[in-house]
Order: structure tokens, then C-alpha cells, then sequence
């Protein structure tokens, strides 16, 4: 192949490439919109004339059906609320690791400075999914080699710093939730996901110009699109689903009826940051669960700030999910970051609540 023929090859990558990434971000941008966006625009209208933006997921706490039943009740009332940003999760994971230039990503994200965890928990706000529904997208950038740090800070941004929960729990609940909710989201997003590096120290640096011809041309864009895919699906959604119906039959252990003096006790502070960090539920569900918890006195102040930091971080499925994509000692590092800190701002809660 001769100069000419190379320079136009490249010309031709060159314009493939631009035409990939501005597809990405159209698919990306109608997505959001027609799952997340006006979907919440709408409900913070409902939030702020009602001040409620639902029903408990979890119910009042008054059901008696078996294991079975409302292990089965709660997967369909979990999957009716998240299935089309499941959907989208895992289709615009699939699509970053065949639109998305691996050099560009590499170079944004594939550092283990904190500059690459700060654009990947920016990168988060706009999504505004649940922990779930952002695992297949984490699990695409780790496929992509974007540092630890990075896919951390986005998958766990998606729900801490979600601005539609912080607007909804202000005019649901108080201002001083959403100042803890905010405070501990920033830490886990931007503090955490940046410490999780050092954990990671011994990987090698990745040679950029060595692995972009290799990776990015083997294959046709629908055939490596329906590879990535079908990957995704095959790992991710029935370890999903097993998962959901586990959490939903035991549920009933993970948030116990406390007496009077234990629901805002240390113990309840404890119980509650493992409990949530453990559940599983849909975006900006722990809202209308604190709500319901304490107005029937089943917690105080302590345990309900636990919960709006531990119940959205991550949970047993999004563990799961993501559990090939990151080294164990990372996610045990997340694990236990985040139940500390859930029990932090439980004592914070306790004090100011």
C-alpha cells in the first residue's frame, strides 16, 4: 500500500470515526430523554405540588403473603419501574465498545489520575439511572480499559448524584436530607471510586498505539455490536433477575420491625447502611421508602439518612453485574466504603434529623 492509498485510509477511518461517536451520542441523547429526562421533568412538577413522588416500593411493611409471592411481587414491581433503562443500560454499554474510538477513551479515561475519575462521575449526572442500569455501561468502559477509578465514579455517580433525586428528596423530604444525600454522593463518586486506583496499582500501563489497530478492526460494526451485545445479555440478565427475587423474598429480614427505642438507635443506624446497601431498587425509590418508613415510625433521622446514601450507592445485583469487570479487592473496597459511610451519615442524620 502505497502513501496515497494510506492517507486516504486513514482519511476514511477518520470520518467512520466522527459519524460513530455522533451516532453514539444521538442514541445516547434520545434515550435519556424519552427513559429519564422528561419522564423526570414531569414528576419533579408532581414532587413539588404534592410533595410525594409515589408509593413505598417496599410497601407499608404489613405483608403477609409467603417468601414466594412477594419475592415474585417485587421483581415485577421492580422491573415494571426500570426495564426500559435496563434496556438502554445495556444497549448503550454494548454500543460504546464498537462506536466509541478506543484511543480517545483511553486517553480521557484510561488514567489513574483523578482528572479521569472526575469526568467519569461528570459523565454520570446526565444519566441518572440506578445502579443496575448503569452496571452494563461501567462494564463497557472496563471492556474499553478505562481505569478503575473512571468506571467507578460512573457507575456509582449514576444514582448518588443524580440532580432529579436531589430536586425530588428536597421537596419530598427537607433540605437537610438532600445536603447529606449530596455530600456523601460526592465523596463515594469523586473520593472512593479515586482511592479504589491504588488498589489497582499493579496493572500495567496500556500501550495506546499497540492495541487501537488490533481491537477497533476485527470485524464488521454489526457483527462486533451483536457479539458485545449478546455477551451482556447472556452474563448480566439472569444473575440480574435471580438476584432481584432473592432480595424481594428477603426483604422482610434486611428491613426488620424495630421497637420504639431501637428506631433511631445505633443498632438501627447499623442495620439499615447493610440492609440498603445490600437492596436493590429502582432510581429515587429510597425517597418514597424514608418517607413511608418514618411516618410510620418504623425508623428516625439516623437510619433514614443511612438509607439515602446506601440504597441507591450499589447493590447485591449491580455487584454481581459488574463482578468480572473489576478486581475483587476493589469491590470489597467499595463495599465496605460505602456501608461506612452510610453509617457516617446515619450518625450525622441521628444528630440533625
Amino acid at each position: 500500500m502505497n502513501q496515497l492509498d494510506t492517507t486516504l485510509l486513514k482519511q476514511t477511518n477518520h470520518k467512520k470515526t466522527i459519524w460513530f461517536v455522533i451516532s453514539f451520542i444521538v442514541i445516547a441523547t434520545a434515550g435519556l430523554l424519552y427513559v429519564k429526562w422528561w419522564p423526570y421533568f414531569n414528576k419533579s412538577i408532581l414532587a413539588a405540588n404534592t410533595h410525594s413522588i409515589g408509593a413505598s416500593i417496599l410497601g407499608d411493611g404489613s405483608n403477609q403473603s409467603p417468601l414466594w409471592q412477594q419475592a415474585l411481587e417485587y421483581a415485577l414491581a421492580y422491573f415494571n419501574s426500570v426495564w426500559k433503562a435496563a434496556i438502554l443500560g445495556i444497549l448503550l454499554g454494548s454500543l460504546l465498545q464498537v462506536l466509541l474510538p478506543t484511543g480517545w477513551l483511553l486517553k480521557v479515561l484510561g488514567k489513574t489520575s483523578f482528572g479521569s475519575t472526575a469526568i467519569g462521575g461528570l459523565a454520570a449526572v446526565p444519566g441518572m439511572m440506578c445502579s443496575c442500569c448503569a452496571a452494563p455501561i461501567a462494564v463497557g468502559l472496563r471492556k474499553k480499559n478505562a481505569s478503575v477509578g473512571a468506571a467507578l465514579a460512573f457507575w456509582i455517580g449514576n444514582p448518588m448524584i443524580n440532580p432529579a433525586t436531589l430536586i425530588f428528596m428536597t421537596f419530598v423530604l427537607s433540605w437537610k436530607f438532600t445536603v447529606i444525600r449530596l455530600v456523601f454522593g460526592l465523596i463515594l463518586t469523586f473520593g472512593v471510586s479515586y482511592l479504589a486506583n491504588r488498589f489497582v496499582k499493579d496493572i500495567q500501563p496500556i500501550d495506546i498505539d499497540q492495541m487501537i489497530p488490533e481491537e477497533e478492526e476485527k470485524g464488521s460494526f454489526l457483527t462486533r455490536w451483536l457479539k458485545s451485545m449478546g455477551m451482556m445479555v447472556v452474563y448480566i440478565v439472569p444473575a440480574y433477575v435471580l438476584s432481584v427475587l432473592l432480595l424481594g423474598a428477603g426483604r422482610v429480614w434486611l428491613f426488620p420491625q424495630l421497637s420504639e427505642a431501637q428506631t433511631n438507635s445505633i443498632l438501627a443506624i447499623l442495620i439499615f447502611a447493610i440492609a440498603g446497601m445490600l437492596f436493590v431498587i429502582p432510581t429515587a425509590a429510597e425517597i418514597p421508602i424514608v418517607q413511608t418508613f418514618m411516618s410510620l415510625g418504623i425508623i428516625g433521622g439516623g437510619p433514614a439518612a443511612a438509607l439515602l446514601v446506601t440504597l441507591p450507592a450499589i447493590s447485591l445485583p449491580s455487584l454481581i453485574m459488574v463482578a468480572k469487570s473489576f478486581p475483587k479487592k476493589v469491590l470489597l473496597f467499595v463495599i465496605a466504603s460505602v456501608i461506612v459511610l452510610g453509617i457516617i451519615s446515619g450518625f450525622v442524620g441521628k444528630l440533625i434529623l
